[in-house]
Parts: structure tokens; sequence; C-alpha cells
């Protein structure tokens, strides 16, 4: 829901900043998986206790992943690049629920699972519109510019990575973040399928 409010805040810096070390030789490619390194790094941290060090660890994912962004706009976007972004960071998303359920089981797993469900929805009606709006040449820029077509919805990556980096600073507020987002991420994907039925309608096909 916030995304596409903070690209106007986020994107000049982040581009600059790109500019700079497309000169150094530093690829998009290898920020996205450095990115996920300290993606998985925050999983293990969490999953070990050490959530502290999960949360400065999300912030560098995150950080992470908009300089691969803005090192592509810098370079050349490729496939591959959009491929790996995309992929990488529904890996950390499943990984960071997971972590606190290995954390905590008796008080986590349940709502862990919640939450992946709803995740799982979210993100089937998210990259199953993408797959469609490519075959019917559909754009948007709304996101910014992307490797695919971004379908906005209540539950998107910033409101993910706020729950994420709450959950780190208060983890006994997890399950109570967890079921509450979890039905958000539900009317979310809902919300998607609604819109993408009907822009897929509109094409006539």
């Amino acid at each position: 829901m916030f995304d596409a409010h903070l690209r106007p805040l986020i994107d000049p810096p982040l581009n600059r900043l790109g500019l700079i070390l497309a000169g150094t030789g530093l690829t998009a490619n290898s920020v996205t998986l450095a990115g996920f390194a300290a993606g998985m790094g925050a999983a293990i941290a969490i999953a070990t206790g050490h959530t502290l060090i999960g949360l400065f660890l999300i912030a560098v994912n995150r950080f992470a992943d908009g300089l691969d962004g803005a090192l592509a706009r810098a370079t050349a976007k490729t496939d591959l690049g959009g491929y790996l972004d995309i992929t990488l960071d529904f890996f950390f998303y499943s990984a960071i629920p997971l972590a606190f359920a290995i954390q905590d089981p008796a008080s986590n797993a349940l709502p862990a699972v919640a939450l992946l469900a709803s995740f799982y929805a979210n993100g089937s009606a998210f990259l199953a519109f993408a797959v469609m709006a490519e075959k019917n040449k559909l754009t948007t820029d709304a996101q910014g510019s992307k490797s695919l077509y971004y379908i906005g919805g209540l539950a998107e990556g910033t409101e993910t990575i706020a729950l994420f980096l709450l959950m780190a600073l208060v983890p006994a507020w997890f399950p109570a973040l967890a079921y509450g987002f979890a039905a958000i991420c539900v009317v979310s994907a809902g919300a998607r399928v609604l819109i993408g039925v009907k822009a897929l309608r509109q094409t006539g096909r």
C-alpha cells in the first residue's frame, strides 16, 4: 500500500549511489545475492534467539534490495536480474516467519503457519497476474521501473518489512502480529484477484 508513495523518496538517493557504484564494476546481481545472504543470516539469527542481530540483517537485506535495482538502472536491466530479485525476495519472506517458529515452536508455530499461508495466497495472486499481464502486454510504473507487472495491494514490501522489524524488536508480539498481518494479507490477496479479474476481462481474452 505504501510502496508507491515511498518510491519518490527512496529512489533518487539510491539511483545516485547506484551510478557511483556502477563505476566500480559492482553488479546488480552480486548485490542481490549479498542481500539474500544477509536475509538468510537474519533468519538464522532469529531462529537462534539473536533477534536484534536479525533486525540489523533484515535492514541490510532491504537496503541491498533497493540498491540492486538502482545498479541495474545505472547499467542494464536483465531478465536474469529481475528473476533473481523477485525469487530471492520470496525466499526471504518465507524464511523469517519460519525462523520465529523454530525459535519458539509452542508459541509461534501456528501463527507462523497462518502467516505463511497468507503469504502464499498473496504471492500467488501477485505472480499469476504478472504472467498474464506480460502475455497481454499490460504495463505499469506505479511501483517504479520493475522487471514484471506489480499489481498493488494492502500488503506490499514496505508493510512486510515493517512487520518483520517490529517482530524482531519485540519477539513476544510475534503471535499477535502474525495473525493480524495474515488477515491483512488475505484481504490483499482477495483484492488482487478482483483487480486481476477486472483487468483481464477488459482485454477481452
